[in-house]
C-alpha cells in the first residue's frame, strides 16, 4: 500500500505541491479532509493528459470552481478526495499497463466492459470508479477485460 501511495502522491504533485510528505494512508486521508492545495489541479491535469473541462467532468466537479480554487485557497473535501480518486486510477493504470502514455491511451478508450464507455468516464461515481479499479486488477493479475 506504500508503493501504491507514492504513486498517487507522485500524480499530486508530490511533497513540493501538497506541502508535506505522507508516510501512510492515514496522512493522505488527513490531507483530504483539510482540502489538496489548489496546485493540485494542475499537478493531475498533467499527470492525466486532461484537461480542465475533461477532469471536471471527469469527476463529477464544477471546473468553474476548480478554476477559481487554483487561484486562491483550498480545494473541498470532496474536491480533493475525487482529486485522489483519479490520481490512485491512474497510478494503477501506471502500474499495472506498464507505461504511462498506454495508460492514459487507455484511460481514454471506450471499454466494453464499462458499457462502452471509456474509464475516465466512468470515474464520476464510486461504483464506477471501482469497477474501472476491477478492470485494472484483472489486467494487472492476468484476467480477461
Amino acid at each position: 500500500m506504500v508503493d501504491e501511495l507514492q504513486a498517487v502522491v507522485e500524480g499530486l504533485g508530490g511533497r513540493q505541491t501538497l506541502g508535506r510528505a505522507f508516510s501512510s494512508v492515514d496522512d493522505m486521508r488527513e490531507a483530504i479532509r483539510k482540502g489538496f492545495p489548489p496546485a493540485v489541479v494542475e499537478e493531475l491535469m498533467r499527470a492525466s493528459g486532461l484537461t480542465l473541462k475533461e477532469l471536471a467532468d471527469a469527476l463529477d466537479l464544477s471546473a468553474r470552481s476548480l478554476q477559481r480554487h487554483r487561484r486562491t485557497g483550498r480545494l473541498a473535501r470532496y474536491e480533493s478526495d475525487r482529486l485522489y480518486r483519479l490520481a490512485r486510477i491512474v497510478a494503477l493504470a501506471n502500474e499495472f499497463l506498464g507505461d504511462h502514455e498506454r495508460a492514459i491511451r487507455w484511460l481514454k478508450r471506450p471499454n466494453r466492459t464499462l458499457g462502452g464507455v471509456p474509464p475516465f468516464t466512468a470515474l464520476d461515481t464510486e461504483l464506477g470508479a471501482r469497477q474501472v479499479e476491477n478492470i485494472l486488477g484483472r489486467i494487472g493479475y492476468g484476467g480477461i477485460s
